[in-house]
């Protein structure tokens, strides 16, 4: 593919003077590619990562947040392999995070040029100075600090998204997107540290889930919208057909939140003293399989209509139906196996591909309206 150049870069091209503003690229060009695809592709891991900490027993490896232990950032000998695995999974949301974050930069370079990243950059330090000043304040008033640097974070990053998306004259939709997984990656870090301190609540350690799953969608969506040009789009499927995906939306929706309840009363608790969430977990299995019989009739219709009427989102449907079937088989398998801790992990891994798959597919159903083949 060759580089995009956007109107709203066109003017960085002609001056040459932005090219070398901390070396960041002015068009969608290989690196940003790069960036984007890994920022995906570890939205993803680490759904596998947290999986490894909750079915090996390893959630309270590290007792404490942000610190491993009250004396260590790093696990210590004492803890073992709960240790190492839980101390894993958070150097790897650090991973998420800098990649959010140069996806980021890129894309304001690109869309609204060095000024957008001036102002985010100001933005960042204003939001690392709130954060200490309110870890500073919780730690006078002998509270447990960290939560309140995290929401400080927080508050400042959201007002920098607001601000640097009203303040860019072109497209929005990317710099949407790469701002929602980089403020994703604080709000997961602030929930990673309530899910230690309150000891694995089951309810959330399923929203820590959901909300990774989600951000999975959103570099999806970011990877599908960045091959494709800015402007006016329009359905390139019949309006039934797009109904009916919608529809099959809401079904995987379901189906996985059931499943995120289902697992949530099974015996994988992250660890063996912490109290599930007290529903019965055979009747809540047989719930969870109801929604996925009516995703799977959902799919086989949006499949054979796709290919039967020729549209452009037909593979897409394809790929969909297969990462939902794979989905099924490791689903019937787990269940006859007794959960066995690889199969479910495999099972949520591949939870996060489907919706990952259905938010591309979704997107597919338009296209720019003066483009000449579906985008």
């Amino acid at each position: 593919m060759t580089d995009i150049v956007t109107p709203e870069t066109a003017s960085v091209h002609a001056g040459g003077r932005e090219r070398s503003f901390l070396g960041l690229p002015t068009t969608f060009s290989k690196p940003v590619r790069v960036f984007a695809w890994l920022s995906f592709v570890f939205e993803v891991f680490i759904i596998g990562t947290g999986g490894a900490v909750r079915l090996t027993g390893s959630g309270l490896g590290c007792s404490e947040w942000p610190l491993c232990t009250p004396e260590s950032l790093v696990p210590t000998p004492e803890q073992g392999i709960h240790g190492i695995i839980e101390f894993g999974n958070r150097t790897i949301t650090g991973v998420v995070g800098i990649l959010a974050l140069v996806v980021l930069l890129f894309t304001l370079h690109i869309v609204g040029g060095r000024r957008s990243v001036v102002k985010t950059l100001w933005f960042a330090l204003g939001g690392i100075a709130t954060g200490v000043a309110a870890y500073a304040a919780a730690s006078l008033a002998g509270v447990p600090a960290f939560p309140f640097f995290s929401a400080g974070l927080l508050l400042v990053a959201i007002i920098g998204a607001v601000q640097s998306i009203r303040s860019i004259p072109g497209r929005k939709d990317l710099p949407v997107l790469a701002w929602i997984v980089l403020v994703g990656v604080i709000v997961q870090a602030f929930v990673g540290g309530i899910t230690v301190l309150t000891e694995l609540n089951p309810f959330i350690v399923g929203f820590h889930y959901v909300a990774s799953l989600l951000l999975a969608c959103v570099t999806a969506a970011y990877l599908v919208r960045m091959y494709a040009p800015a402007g006016a789009r329009e359905l390139v499927v019949p309006k039934w057909f797009a109904i009916v995906t919608h529809v099959t939306g809401l079904a995987l929706a379901v189906t996985i939140l059931f499943g995120v309840l289902t697992t949530g009363s099974g015996p994988h608790s992250g660890d063996q003293n912490v109290a599930r969430d007290g529903f019965d977990a055979s009747v809540l299995a047989h719930v969870h399989s109801w929604p996925g019989y009516i995703l799977t009739g959902l799919l086989v219709v949006l499949l054979i209509a796709a290919w039967a009427l020729r549209l452009p989102v037909r593979h897409w449907a394809l790929v969909l139906v297969i990462a939902v079937g794979v989905q099924v088989l490791v689903g019937v398998w787990q269940a006859r196996e007794g959960l066995p801790p690889l199969l479910v992990g495999i099972h949520m891994v591949l939870a996060a591909l489907a919706a990952a798959a259905y938010t591309a597919m979704v997107l597919k159903l338009k296209r720019p309206v003066a483009a000449d083949t579906p985008a």
